[in-house]
C-alpha cells in the first residue's frame, strides 16, 4: 500500500513524501529508521487500482473458486491465517484480488477476525461467504468451511456460466444478423433500387417494401439510430433502479423457454445456498437474510424476504413458502418432510442437485430449438430480401433478351 506523511527530520525541517509498505506499522518503522519524526501518516488511494476497480469491480468468480480451495488446503496443513493470506496474496495474478488479500491480512496482522476482514471486501466476498467463514472461525473448523465454499462456487459457477454462454451465442448471431442486413439496406439495395426503378417495369409488392425500408433507413437512419442509443441509455439507467431491476427480472421470467431457465436456475441457488449454510450450522432464519441477498431476482428475494418475516412469526419454512407460485410444490412438500424429520440440510441438498441438473437440461434444450429457429429464420430473411431483389433483375434481363 501506498502511504503519505509528514514528518520533521533531525535538523529540524519539515518533510512531507510518500512510502510504499504492506501495513502502516511497517511504513512507521521504516520512516523512523530514518531518522524522522511522524506528524501524521494516512493510505494513499492508488488511482490506477481505482481505474482497475472502475473497469472490472468484480473479481472472475473462477479466481474466488481457486482462492477457497488453496485456503481450504493450506487450514488443513495446520498453516497460520495470517501467513495463508500473505502467501496467497503474494502468488496472486488478479492485481484487484491481489490488493484485497493484501489488506485482509494487514487486518488480521491487527487483531481482527478472518470474517471480519474478509467482509470489509464485499464485492469479492458475499455476506454468503462471509458468514460461512464466521461459522467456521466459531465451531474450529475453517478448511471445512472453505471446503464446502469452494464446492458451493464451483457448481454455481458452473451452472451460471453454462446459462450465460447459451444465451450469448445466439445474441451474437442475431446481433452479426442485423449489422450485416443493415449494410445491405443502405449500401447494395439503393444501387440495385436504382436500377430497377430506372426500368420502368412493375415491380412486385415485397421488391417494394424492401425498397421502401432501404429508403427509410438511408434517409433517417441517423435518427433512427439517435433514438435507440437515446433508449438504451434511459432503459439502462431504468434497469438499474430498484423498479427497473423488478420489471427486468420479471420480464425475464414471463419469456417463454429463457423464463423456465432463469427459473430453474433461480431454485437451484436457493437450495444451494441453505443446504450448505444449515448443514454448516447458521441459524435458519440468517440462511434465509443470505440467500435472499446472493440470489439475483429481485422477485425471489421479495418472497424469499417477506418468508423471513413469516418464519420470524412462528410459521415453518415450507408453509410461508407454498403461498408463492414461484416456488414448485415438489420443492415445498420436500422442505416439510426435512422440517419434519430434521433432515432438512439434505433435503436441501438433494433438490440443489436436482434443479441444477434441470438447468444443464434446459440450456441444452433451449441450445437444441436455438439452432434450428435461427438457421431458418436467417435462411427466410436472406432468402426473401435475394429474391426480392434478384427477380425483378432477371425479368429485366428476360425483357431484354439477355
Amino acid at each position: 500500500m501506498l502511504f503519505g506523511y509528514k514528518a520533521i527530520d533531525q535538523n529540524g525541517e519539515s518533510k512531507e513524501g510518500s512510502i510504499e509498505a504492506v501495513s502502516i506499522d511497517v511504513a512507521i518503522n521504516s520512516l523512523q529508521k530514518r531518522g524522522l519524526i511522524l506528524s501524521s501518516i494516512d493510505p494513499i488511494e492508488d488511482k490506477s487500482i481505482r481505474k482497475r476497480f472502475f473497469f472490472g469491480r468484480k473479481v472472475p468468480g473462477k479466481d474466488v473458486v481457486i482462492l477457497s480451495r488453496q485456503l481450504s488446503t493450506l487450514f488443513d496443513a495446520q498453516v497460520s491465517a495470517l501467513r495463508i493470506f500473505k502467501l496467497i496474496s503474494a502468488e496472486t495474478e488478479n492485481p484487484i484480488l491481489r490488493r484485497s488479500l493484501t489488506e485482509v491480512a494487514d487486518d488480521i496482522q491487527g487483531g481482527s477476525s478472518i470474517s471480519k476482514a474478509l467482509s470489509k471486501h464485499p464485492k469479492i466476498f458475499s455476506d454468503f461467504y462471509v458468514s460461512m467463514v464466521r461459522a467456521g472461525e466459531e465451531t474450529g473448523k475453517l478448511n471445512d468451511s472453505f471446503n464446502f465454499l469452494a464446492d458451493y462456487l464451483d457448481r454455481n459457477y458452473e451452472v451460471i456460466s453454462k446459462t450465460k454462454n447459451a444465451l450469448i451465442y445466439p445474441a451474437f448471431v442475431l446481433t452479426v444478423f442485423i449489422g450485416v442486413m443493415v449494410l445491405m439496406f443502405t449500401m447494395i439495395v439503393p444501387k440495385i433500387a436504382a436500377i430497377l426503378v430506372d426500368s420502368g417495369q412493375e415491380l412486385p409488392f415485397y421488391t417494394k417494401i424492401v425498397i421502401g425500408i432501404s429508403s427509410f433507413l438511408v434517409d433517417y437512419g441517423v435518427f433512427l439510430a439517435t433514438a435507440l442509443v437515446i433508449a438504451v441509455f434511459f432503459l439502462v439507467r431504468y434497469s438499474r433502479t430498484e423498479e427497473g431491476k423488478f420489471a427486468l427480472d420479471n420480464f425475464r421470467m414471463q419469456i417463454p423457454v429463457v423464463g423456465n431457465l432463469y427459473r430453474k436456475l433461480y431454485l437451484s441457488i436457493i437450495a444451494d445456498n441453505m443446504h450448505t449454510m444449515v448443514l454448516s450450522g447458521i441459524p435458519m432464519l440468517r440462511a434465509i437474510e443470505i440467500t435472499s441477498s446472493v440470489v439475483g431476482s429481485r422477485i425471489y428475494k421479495q418472497l424469499l424476504n417477506e418468508s423471513l418475516i413469516a418464519v420470524k412469526g412462528g410459521s415453518s419454512l415450507s408453509a410461508s413458502l407454498s403461498q408463492y407460485p414461484e416456488i414448485p410444490g415438489i420443492l415445498v412438500q420436500m422442505i416439510k418432510v426435512g422440517e419434519e424429520t430434521g433432515e432438512l440440510g439434505s433435503i436441501l441438498e438433494t433438490m440443489a442437485k436436482f434443479y441444477q441438473r434441470e438447468v444443464v437440461n434446459a440450456v441444452d434444450t433451449l441450445v437444441g430449438l436455438i439452432e434450428p429457429i435461427m438457421i431458418v429464420a436467417l435462411g427466410l430473411g436472406v432468402g426473401i430480401l435475394l429474391a426480392s431483389v434478384l427477380l425483378p433483375i432477371y425479368n429485366i434481363a428476360s425483357t431484354a433478351g439477355i
